[in-house]
């Protein structure tokens, strides 16, 4: 099976019914599978073709999700991008990828203009929107993101299911973004997985605030056109009240969030609301405070909350069942349907239950590996218990109880998580060393009841090169998207080393957790300001 069936086949049971309610806008089944045809085939018509790759360049929207059908359909692989990201991070993953398209908002054509002469295996741009008048040049074709007078039957498609569906990038311990290489029976397999253990149903409306390009948000519109149900899409959580009151009208009976939506609704007086329709909801992305988590599901009685664990490299991991919630609140639950995890040691030996070690998961949800990186794919597929097989070894250390829950314990390597997104410290760190009065810098993740951590920047000036936190925070906004943006920036005068002359971020954590003991609120900051974490939600900014 391929992912576009899920489209297809709920097109030819259910053609009129509603599919998708974005704004004012309300299409059926029917309607959006006849689109996304006609964009199929021209897509083609661009010379697209099987296996090449299309990047998503676009918020939350109709097009966003015709355009993922639309490049399946025509036998490519979408490369969701957060729009957010920056022209020169965006150049790299058109190359990295070797993107042949790219659909993009014809808002951002003077933005992007200078990526023409840089992306050298670019071919097509289409436009989202009235196109450019001028052509972009380069060798590259540019036309609006339409496909008037072309047929509405499905183009001719010879994908099996173990080619490449997606590509979707996460940041990597390096600095650069890793593309996790995800088949359609990577994705089918896990949406079945998921959709078995919610218990979806046809008649399910799910409300999605979370960013397409965000494999959490993606994957409710994938799921919701596989078992036949609605899809309330929103570009953002900016307006809180506003988005509750839509889930309302709409009578939704799904919820997806993140800790940081979960931790802006409890400062709400979400009784004024008619809730009598929402059957569950779900938390990924970040651990879930207890606290938030307990006080939740005081305010939605009658609803199941479903905590759960999961990273890009295999959609999802694990699930807590709702009846479990009071008793093991701190879990993040059992492997999935049709899925085994298990925990091993520094020699990949499998170990008993309240033994601390690795998370391994199995299953035809692990992606087929990283893009063109065999190295760091090496890293994280490994020989699994039957010859030929690979396991993927999560890099995230737990232990797990009698009865098979699982405990997060920590990770074992650097990467952060804000707001649900990856950060890779070291890219945070070259940002902000590219600033000209920046001697040196480290970043950390600092705890935060809202964001899950803050990403906190410690920086050491250049003699006689003054700048203050509104600076940094500028010259980062330019080259970051917004979540990888530093919440804290602290000045020192120096910054502590280990024997091998490495920045000692084990010390400055250390040194932070004694003065957050000592009952400092912030800590000690010399020559600049700290600002106050940000409780910004997840968005999309326009």
């Amino acid at each position: 099976m391929q992912l576009e069936s899920f489209l297809e086949h709920s097109a030819a049971r259910h053609a009129d019914k509603i599919a998708l309610v974005c704004g004012d806008r309300r299409l059926t089944y029917g309607a959006i599978d006849n689109s996304c045809n006609q964009l199929a085939h021209a897509l083609i018509a661009a010379r697209v073709e099987r296996g090449d790759r299309v990047v998503i360049f676009l918020d939350n929207s109709v097009e966003a999700v015709r355009a993922v059908f639309a490049i399946l359909k025509a036998g490519a692989v979408f490369v969701p991008v957060n729009p957010t990201t920056k022209p020169d991070k965006l150049a790299f993953l058109l190359n990295n990828c070797r993107a042949k398209a790219l659909i993009a908002p014809a808002a951002k054509a003077a933005q992007l203009e200078p990526l023409w002469p840089l992306t050298p295996d670019l071919k097509s741009i289409f436009w989202v929107g009235d196109a450019p008048a001028v052509p972009v040049g380069n060798g590259k074709s540019s036309q609006r993101f339409g496909a008037e007078g072309l047929p509405s039957t499905p183009p001719a498609n010879k994908c099996i299911n173990i080619d490449l569906a997606a590509l979707i990038y996460t940041s990597g311990s390096t600095g650069q973004p890793k593309g996790v290489m995800l088949t359609h029976l990577n994705m089918v397999s896990a949406a079945t997985s998921i959709t078995t253990y919610l218990e979806n149903q046809p008649d399910d409306i799910v409300l999605n605030v979370l960013p397409l390009a965000f494999d959490y948000g993606l994957y409710q519109v994938l799921m919701a056109f596989q078992f036949g149900g609605t899809v309330v899409l929103e570009r953002s959580f900016t307006y809180p009240h506003a988005v509750l009151a839509t889930a309302v009208r709409e009578r939704v009976t799904g919820l997806p969030l993140v800790p940081t939506l979960v931790a802006m609704l409890l400062q709400m007086d979400l009784s004024r609301y008619d809730w009598s329709a929402l059957r569950y909801i779900t938390s990924t992305a970040a651990a879930l405070p207890t606290e938030h988590l307990l006080r939740f599901q005081a305010h939605f009685p009658q609803t199941r909350i479903y905590s759960m664990y999961g990273l890009t490299e295999c959609k999802r991991v694990s699930y807590l069942p709702p009846d479990q919630l009071q008793r093991r609140p701190q879990s993040i639950g059992r492997g999935m349907p049709n899925e085994e995890v298990y925990i091993v040691d520094e020699q990949h030996r499998r170990v008993g239950p309240g033994v601390v070690g690795e998370l391994v998961v199995r299953g035809a949800n692990v992606m087929k590996g990283y893009w063109e990186l065999p190295n760091e794919t090496a890293q994280r597929l490994k020989p699994g218990p039957l010859p030929g097989e690979m396991a993927l070894y999560t890099g995230d250390l737990f232990r797990m109880d009698d009865e098979g829950y699982l405990y997060f314990v920590g990770r074992k390597d650097d990467m952060l998580k804000s707001r649900g997104e990856k950060v890779s410290p070291r890219e945070v760190e070259n940002v902000l060393c590219g600033h000209p009065s920046v001697a040196e810098a480290v970043v950390l993740g600092v705890p935060d009841p809202i964001l899950g951590q803050a990403i906190k920047g410690l920086v050491v000036l250049k003699q006689d090169r003054p700048a203050t936190v509104k600076d940094l925070k500028y010259h980062c906004s330019q080259h970051l998207e917004d979540f990888m943006v530093p919440q804290l920036i602290e000045f020192r005068a120096g910054l502590p080393r280990s024997a091998n002359g490495k920045v000692d971020k084990q010390a400055l954590l250390a040194g932070m957790a004694n003065q957050r003991e000592g009952g400092f609120s912030n800590p000690p900051v010399t020559g600049g300001l700290e600002n106050p974490p940000s409780k910004d939600p997840v968005e999309q900014p326009a």
